[in-house]
């Protein structure tokens, strides 16, 4: 890394100032179902193990799982998403309301059923995945209904930065990015994404552009690898110049992430962890991300905090926020922190 250095005292007012923060997060919210239990035999009936389930858990997935992570790190989540009209979609208000957050962009959907992933663990593996869902896009009405929204929260909540949380099932559209940029930027509101390889390309103008590599991948057609960094920071520039996105920020999983603005190109390295299960780990580094440049961070600071907290999560099984206080510890023995 380049001669660079930050005063302690400044990595803490970073994360005391997460505490005046209002994030708007739009993206397809889920249920992250757990069953968890005992493997000791293999079932009679296929070649397949037989879980005893000794525990059910649910928990809030997809973007509800980035509100968490902006709750976890002290900043106010307003989450803005659509739900089915069923079952699922009322035990999904019901975490919300026991986790202690706003319903107020919630929007129910009576042609759709509201996503659940079920994942089955035996003896701390996880060993199958069961997904309910619906991918088709969201209706053009519902569009509008959800702009009039999130109109309605950008001008009567001091938002400080936009999430769009993208899972590919069917809230985001064309039309509701193109709006809600233009929209942040009259407001001079900065504008994050988590990208997934339908809407890509559809995210221009952004402030941050955060995909893993196997996104970039898909998303530009080019088979980059992650072991030449610097044809990687090339292919990188160039998307950015193409999207007009101000900074891109690529995940590398085990090699860490890049940062490439018009004035910053940057490769930071992974710290050794043990990983246990890397679900949910793009959530936190874009939740780490957005706040960061909600406070006009440079784009070192935020790549390496973003880089650290996706590493957190990933020592733990299941999608789990992050810890604020232990991202802090480890963010204050960083070698450019002083």
């Amino acid at each position: 890394m380049k001669k660079f250095s930050i005063k302690k005292e400044h990595i803490r007012e970073i994360f005391k100032s997460f505490n005046n923060l209002n994030v708007l997060i739009i993206g397809d919210v889920m249920i992250d179902s757990y069953l968890w239990g005992k493997v000791n035999r293999i079932s009679p009936e296929a070649p397949v193990p037989i879980v005893a389930v000794t525990k059910k858990e649910r928990r809030l997935g997809g973007a509800a799982n980035v509100a968490l992570n902006i709750q976890a790190l002290g900043a106010n989540p307003i989450l803005c998403s659509v739900i089915g009209v069923d079952y699922e979609g009322q035990a999904f208000l019901d975490l919300l309301k026991t986790q202690k957050l706003s319903q107020k962009g919630i929007l129910k959907c009576r042609d759709r059923i509201t996503t659940v992933k079920t994942r089955v663990i035996g003896n701390n593996a996880q060993l199958l995945r069961v997904d309910e869902e619906v991918e088709d896009e969201i209706e053009p009405s519902e569009t509008q209904q959800l702009l009039t929204l999130i109109s309605y929260i950008i001008n009567h909540d001091k938002i400080d930065v936009i999430i769009f949380e993208d899972y590919n099932k069917g809230l985001i559209t064309t039309k509701l990015v193109s709006k809600v940029v233009e929209l942040a930027k009259s407001k001079n509101i900065p504008t994050c994404v988590d990208p997934k390889k339908k809407n890509f390309n559809t995210y221009k103008g952004v402030s941050l552009f955060k995909p893993n590599l196997k996104e970039l991948r898909e998303g530009i057609k080019m088979d980059v690898s992650g072991d030449n960094i610097n044809e990687l920071q090339r292919a990188v520039s160039s998307f950015r110049v193409k999207q007009k996105a101000e900074t891109i920020l690529v995940t590398l999983a085990e090699k860490g992430v890049i940062t490439n603005s018009r004035t910053i190109k940057e490769h930071i390295t992974a710290h050794i962890r043990s990983i246990a299960d890397v679900s949910g780990a793009g959530d936190t580094v874009i939740s780490v991300a957005a706040l960061c440049r909600a406070l006009e961070c440079n784009d070192i600071v935020t790549a390496a905090l973003a880089n650290l907290s996706g590493g957190l999560v990933c020592e733990q099984i299941g999608v789990v926020p992050v810890n604020k206080e232990q991202l802090l510890e480890e963010a204050l023995k960083l070698d450019f922190v002083k």
